[in-house]
């Protein structure tokens, strides 16, 4: 899953709206810019508002969230401007990511990146979208943890979520937003020691992914039957 979460300090109805909001930002429910009122939150999960605000806060630092001082949460909308440039970032830090990997995981260590990628594939083929989505996001922060580097990760991880946010807002169910096709070809390429085949693949998959990034219009939406799908 992108979100973090330490063991004891979130129960499990916070974990649930976690995973619905962003089941339901992903799955174009709840479009950029949603307001977020906690009041709102509290009745539909039955949570006192300082679990809703821990989430909340779980949901900005992950950079799903936007938190605006006297104005309360809103579901974030980075502008295209912000997310070429987090392409570029994300550029340079992943590049850095293969290069680690290359040098220090061993081929075993990408066993359950591989099962992940097959998880990925068979949410596309059962129309699950928000699972898709969020594999295929995942995939990137998991390759992370194996260069070594917590801080790399950390930062990666924030990035992933906006990025995937911004695409998902724009993107149809039905379109490509993060190819298995090409983690698996990542995925090949490092198995077989060919760090700069990996690398080429890799730029070529975020590239691909920085050119679907654009605005589309805004959608109309309730709140409560966004994120309680019967």
């Amino acid at each position: 899953m992108v979100k973090r979460k330490a063991a004891g300090q979130i129960s499990s109805d916070e974990d649930r709206m976690y995973t619905d909001i962003y089941d339901a930002v992903m799955g174009h429910r709840l479009p950029p810019q949603t307001k977020l009122t906690e009041l709102g939150l509290c009745e539909i999960y039955g949570l006192a508002r300082h679990s809703v605000r821990k989430v909340l806060a779980q949901l900005a630092e992950d950079g799903l969230v936007d938190l605006l001082p006297n104005r309360g949460a809103y579901i974030a909308s980075p502008s295209p401007q912000e997310g070429s440039e987090m392409f570029e970032l994300r550029q340079a830090l992943e590049r850095l990511v293969i290069h680690n990997v290359a040098e220090q995981a061993p081929a075993t260590k990408l066993a359950h990146l591989k099962d992940m990628v097959r998880h990925e594939r068979e949410a596309w083929n059962k129309g699950d979208r928000p699972t898709w989505i969020r594999l295929s996001a995942d995939f990137h922060v998991e390759l992370a943890k194996l260069s070594g580097n917590a801080l790399l990760t950390d930062i990666l991880r924030r990035l992933v979520s906006r990025t995937t946010l911004l695409i998902a807002s724009i993107e149809s169910p039905g379109q490509n937003v993060c190819s298995f096709d090409d983690h698996l070809d990542i995925l090949s390429k490092l198995e077989a020691g060919d760090k700069t085949g990996a690398l080429k693949s890799m730029a070529r998959h975020l590239s691909d992914c920085a050119q679907r990034s654009a605005k589309t219009e805004e959608k109309r939406f309730d709140l409560r039957s966004a994120l309680m799908q019967s």
